[in-house]
């Protein structure tokens, strides 16, 4: 375990959080924008680490497998006391429970993650604690780790809830649901789940009052119309920004407080690739590609298989979920109107992140995965404000006071607030 000491100092003005298995930190930005202070990542990916240190210098970094930290070594470098923090956060890999992998298995030592996560949660004493997984974990072993966790989690005094959150309908231009499992000893859980503040990707779904109030869906001409083009395999990792001027909400947002464009460089396409995309329409896939350009075996692929493949995005809709390759065999990676793959920078657009947030990474293929495996930063920071507001309403007197929580629930000041005192 290589630990790296926070490089500046946080204002500790908010809540504290930790994040593990945080990759390139999408919870934790998420939950800095929602008002939180970041003490503390951990992951065992050095690319990862690498970004996740470049965009919070105020934290402490444990570069590692989580099998091998320790609450006591957290406490220590956060310079923490136990029951002080008030959320921990992450999410245990989601390979190993994804239903695109076909030999998904609750053995796979990576489905035994979660029960380090609760060896951590067991030694820090959170107040509150957010687990978010892929929606694969509720059936994996017939429920049995979802079961698991929750009867772990009662065991040390936690209640307990989850739920499965759409990014769309919380302002992130990309169809991608998610679980969250959330815990708390102080009050009831389900305020720490938020609620849909967009319009669904299917509004069918929802009746006509529901919709009430929501606000409209972010599409990809929101998110990403304003950055400048690109020919396959083009870019560069900082640029002058230039171009388009920012024409949406969304765009003015994630523009705020950055004067460079970073990340924007995408995938050179072979040119049998090329011969194949420049016949897929917005919106179209591999379908549209003659029938004797495709691979081999999509040349036998029926009309109704690999739905997504060599896909294109369409500016007036929504991104698939991002993977871990913006590959276009594997999915609808294709720029609107350009004939290549969208770029690190647009691949982090639709998956929420500010255009100041910057990917570290050996390789090319880093970023994408680090952007690939993130949660949409919109959806964090919903979650992390309703966290806020849960903490915020604990009682003044509560079963919480008598172990890890007295500090949020008693009135006497925590160490954080002894901390700004000082």
């Amino acid at each position: 375990m290589v630990v790296y000491p926070a490089q500046s100092r946080h204002d500790a003005r908010g809540p504290l959080c930790l994040d593990l298995f945080a990759g390139a930190g999408g919870l934790a930005v998420g939950f800095k924008q929602a008002g939180w202070t970041v003490v503390g990542g951990n992951d065992v990916d050095s690319n990862a680490s690498a970004t996740f240190r470049l965009n919070f210098p105020e934290a402490v970094f444990f570069e590692g497998s989580v099998t091998e930290l320790t609450p006591r070594l957290v406490l220590e470098k956060c310079a923490l006391a136990e029951g002080e923090l008030d959320c921990l956060i992450g999410g245990p890999p989601c390979q190993s429970f994804s239903y695109n992998n076909h030999q998904r298995s609750d053995s796979d030592d990576r489905a035994r993650l979660f029960e380090h996560y609760l060896r951590i949660v067991r030694g820090l004493k959170p107040k509150t604690l957010v687990m978010e997984n892929v929606p694969g974990i509720l059936t994996i072993g017939g429920g049995s780790v979802v079961a698991a966790i929750r009867a772990e989690l009662g065991s040390m005094g936690y209640q307990t809830t989850l739920d499965v959150l759409s990014a769309e309908e919380f302002g992130t231009p990309q169809v991608r649901r998610r679980v969250f499992i959330v815990a708390t000893r102080a009050g009831e859980p389900a305020s720490m789940l938020p609620r849909p503040t967009h319009r669904p990707a299917n509004p069918r779904k929802r009746k006509t009052h529901d919709l009430k109030g929501l606000k409209k869906t972010v599409t990809v001409l929101d998110a990403i119309g304003d950055l400048p083009p690109l020919q396959s395999g083009g870019g560069s990792q900082v640029a002058d920004r230039a171009g388009i001027s920012a024409f949406t909400g969304f765009q003015r947002q994630a523009r705020r407080g950055c004067r460079k464009l970073y990340n924007h460089v995408c995938h050179g396409l072979t040119s049998v690739n090329l011969n194949r995309v420049i016949h897929v329409p917005e919106g179209g896939n591999w379908r549209d590609i003659p029938r004797d350009l495709l691979p081999a075996g999509m040349q036998r692929a029926k009309l109704t298989d690999h739905t997504k493949r060599y896909g294109r995005l369409a500016r007036r809709g929504f991104a698939s979920t991002l993977l871990t390759k913006c590959d276009p065999h594997w999915g609808a990676y294709l720029h609107p109107t350009q004939n290549r793959t969208i770029s690190v920078r647009e691949a982090a657009r639709l998956q929420g992140f500010p255009d100041k947030f910057r990917f570290a990474g050996e390789s090319l293929g880093a970023q994408y995965e680090q952007v690939g495996n993130a949660v949409p930063v919109p959806l964090a920071a919903s979650v992390g404000r309703a966290v806020i507001e849960h903490l915020a309403a604990c009682p003044q007197s509560s079963e919480v006071g008598q172990d890890a929580g007295k500090d949020c629930c008693r009135g006497e000041p925590s160490a954080n607030e002894r901390r700004r005192a000082a």
